[in-house]
């Protein structure tokens, strides 16, 4: 396979097929994943001999942040988190742009149906205020994929964003409003209304600005001050190129390429798929980075 003038190593398995993966073949293209990964990228390799466990070894997240994680020659692609919280930024190298396109319209066309029966509008002002963001790339490419002329994002300006949303109310256009849980919460306090044809999604948190709520308390000023009969909410991260979905009752799906594990805090090789304990997530669009990573949720 080339890109950008690049090769790149051959994958085990037609990549395409990940978007339409059964149920039942999960775990034999996660061990197909997992084996070609072990071979061909040298940092979860070393990872993986450190474990010496039988089963696939989940490696740790803090990895992106001092590690190099891709296989084949560097990507000139990459991804940084916020680093709001923390000083040493996580970094995704990507192979291959089109690979995370693919994921995220496929995940949104599975669980909301075409971009293009939406008017997209993106409340991200502390991501587009830096380079490198993942989720900025997705809602980017999403609006451009909606094609509707009032789709966009939307920073500071309230006043403009209040006369848009009951514009677009009025014409009854299905509406995705996605944005960062601080910004909606400032916009739905600044400007409390009444969204019948709107799907409000929050994600990211509050990022240090505002005293962190939890998810049950954010929705429901998000409900009250918005109307909206529920609240949905994106999960995803700089470390995985697919997103989970919760749009009702706070219970997150994945795309069938994507799957949310449960580790044991206290030992972190048992892993299960109910339960509480540290979320480990394979993630097998992440195919030339790492594919099984535990996180510190």
């Amino acid at each position: 396979m080339q890109i950008n003038d690049k090769i790149l190593l051959q994958p085990p398995l037609d990549i395409n097929k990940l978007w339409e993966l059964a149920p039942e073949q999960f775990w034999e293209t996660s061990k197909i994943i997992f084996n070609w990964q072990v071979a061909h990228n040298p940092v979860y390799k070393k990872w993986v001999a450190l474990n010496k466990s039988t089963a696939i070894a989940f490696l740790p997240i803090s990895f992106f942040k001092t590690q190099d994680v891709f296989i084949g020659e560097k990507p000139v692609n990459l991804f940084e988190s916020s680093g709001t919280t923390q000083d040493v930024k996580s970094k995704h190298w990507v192979q291959d742009l089109s690979l995370y396109e693919a994921s995220f319209l496929k995940g949104f066309e599975l669980f909301y149906g075409k971009p293009a029966d939406y008017c997209i509008i993106g409340l991200l002002p502390s991501y587009l205020e830096r380079k490198h963001s993942s989720l900025v790339y997705m809602v980017d490419k999403l609006i451009k994929a909606s094609g509707h002329t009032q789709s966009g994002f939307y920073l500071d300006d309230f006043t403009k964003l209040n006369e848009l949303l009951h514009d677009l109310e009025k014409q009854k256009q299905k509406i995705w409003f996605i944005g960062v849980s601080f910004a909606l919460t400032d916009f739905a306090i600044a400007f409390p209304q009444q969204l019948k044809s709107t799907i409000v999604l929050e994600t990211g948190g509050m990022k240090g600005r505002k005293e962190e709520l939890t998810r049950n308390e954010l929705h429901q000023l998000l409900r009250e001050n918005l109307g909206a009969s529920c609240i949905h909410s994106e999960y995803g991260m700089t470390e995985l190129l697919s997103q989970a979905y919760a749009i009702k009752e706070g219970v997150f799906k994945c795309p069938p390429w994507m799957k949310v594990m449960v580790a044991e805090e206290e030992d972190p090789t048992a892993v299960k798929e109910t339960g509480r304990g540290v979320l480990h997530i394979i993630d097998l669009a992440n195919i030339y980075s790492c594919s099984f990573i535990a996180t510190e949720d």
